[in-house]
């Protein structure tokens, strides 16, 4: 699985400045391009070095609790069967998920 996988079954992949930085040298992530029907977005996170993948309402979830599913890297059938139980549970598809603004660092700098 890769970024064209990903993104053939509706997912976009997140930079660096979307996510401030957060883990991005142990996995990728990706949000669905559309938006449930009350609003919850929907995350996969792909950490790097290992054949799995896990859907998530968060961007980075730090406990089990928090993820919906947790797949294999070449399960497609259940990718498509995680994401359609997710927006059924949500009310369906909504809106397009506008793009993120990049937050750059900016360190604050005195006048003396």
């Amino acid at each position: 699985m890769n970024d064209i996988y990903f993104r053939t079954h509706g997912f976009d992949k997140l930079t660096d400045e979307q996510t401030q930085g957060v883990g991005f040298f142990t996995s990728a992530r990706y949000r669905h391009t559309h938006a449930a029907q009350d609003g919850t977005l929907l995350y996969a996170e792909h950490p790097l070095g290992i054949p799995r993948f896990r859907l998530s309402t968060l961007a980075a979830p730090l406990d089990q609790s928090n993820v919906l599913a947790d797949l294999a890297l070449t399960d497609e059938a259940g990718l498509d069967a995680a994401t359609a139980a997710f927006f059924a549970q949500h009310g369906g598809v909504g809106k397009v998920v506008q793009e993120m603004a990049s937050q750059f660092f900016r360190p604050y700098r005195r006048k003396y």
